[in-house]
């Protein structure tokens, strides 16, 4: 199989976006392990093992997509979709960097920790997960991945609207009371679910 210059640099990029992932489950282990030593506890294991297969089977799929079905860069929608998933990776920084050694890829909550309404905090209620959103329809997209966007897009839908239920109930009153006014994704929607 020959593989084109763009196919290349796709490859390349997804390698970064490896390597990205790695460091953010080091940081994450790290501060689990500070949360957990302040009495941190952990809820939603049981779909957690599921998230890191979803996000695990996604970058797969992203190359997998791209090499074997030969997908070529769609051009203008190529570059439309790296702007979005640049943006989805600033995005997912001033979220890590706004919860500092509170940022986990897991759900643990360290009662008495007041919530953090800081930084894109101020706007929505899960930025981080705006920029997952974010990432698993434009990550694929670049490369003309179509059906690797649209499956990991449905399949994340679904797995967030199980975490989310379950981080927000273990956040507790004072979270919903901080939160009560702002939207869980979009910035101004009234019509969102809070």
């Amino acid at each position: 199989m020959v593989m084109s210059d763009s196919a290349r640099a796709w490859l390349l990029f997804l390698g970064f976006i490896l390597v990205e992932r790695l460091f953010e489950l080091v940081l994450s282990a790290r501060n689990a392990r500070r949360a957990l030593a302040q009495g941190g506890r952990e809820v939603g294991q049981e779909h957690y093992r599921v998230m890191t297969v979803l996000h695990t089977a996604f970058l797969l799929a992203c190359a997998g997509e791209v090499l074997v079905f030969q997908r070529t860069f769609p051009g203008v929608l190529g570059w439309a979709a790296l702007v979005g998933a640049v943006a989805a990776q600033a995005l997912r920084y001033w979220a890590i960097s706004t919860l500092g050694e509170r940022w986990n890829t897991r759900i643990i909550f360290i009662p008495g920790a007041r919530p953090v309404t800081s930084g894109p905090y101020r706007f929505v209620r899960h930025p981080n997960y705006v920029a997952v959103i974010l990432e698993m329809a434009c990550i694929p997209l670049i490369h003309g991945g179509y059906l690797t966007a649209l499956l990991f897009s449905v399949a994340n839908a679904v797995l967030l609207s199980v975490r989310i239920r379950a981080e927000e109930a273990a956040l507790g009153a004072e979270y919903q009371r901080a939160f009560q006014a702002r939207p869980r994704f979009i910035p101004g929607s009234a019509h969102e679910p809070r």
